[in-house]
């Protein structure tokens, strides 16, 4: 995703950044001086999630990205998401509709099965965003599959 940690953190400069599909630990909560941020979630979770977020003036949407009509944001991260979404490439136009940059990484080539209705291809994530990714695949015992991965200018 291109992102930089600095002492666990990430410097992301003033920006205003809409997470799809963030859930309770967004990556958004590792920020400063983060100059807007929201999540949008199809889950509600638990009130010290919303507390939680609220404390580092992040919004929460309670919304499947499916219908989300999100414009203005600097940036659109998205990780780990799709693989469990109704409809991937509605997802990827909305976020070319809410954002400049698209930051993502997803899981791929991972057959579709209970609560992961999707299986997800590099040339299907190429098409919907327009532009080639990367792709990387690991081996550890902790990690381990192939990942699409990039920053997109939208």
């Amino acid at each position: 995703m291109g992102l930089k940690f600095n002492n666990w953190y990430i410097d992301v400069m003033g920006k205003s950044i809409l997470d799809v599909g963030g859930g309770p630990v967004s990556l958004l909560l590792k920020t400063f001086n983060l100059g807007g941020g929201k999540v949008v979630d199809p889950i509600t979770y638990p009130v010290w999630t919303n507390l939680r977020y609220e404390s580092h003036g992040i919004s929460v949407n309670v919304q499947a990205a499916e219908d989300m009509n999100e414009t203005g944001y600097d940036e659109v991260w998205m990780y780990n998401c799709l693989q469990h979404t109704i409809d991937p490439e509605r997802i990827i136009e909305n976020i070319k509709r809410a954002g400049k940059v698209l930051r993502i990484f997803e899981w791929i080539n991972i057959p579709a099965h209970a609560g992961h209705p999707q299986e997800l291809k590099e040339e299907k994530l190429n098409a919907w965003i327009g532009q080639k990714g990367q792709t990387e695949t690991f081996g550890t015992a902790s990690l381990a599959g192939t990942a699409y991965f990039g920053t997109f200018n939208l």
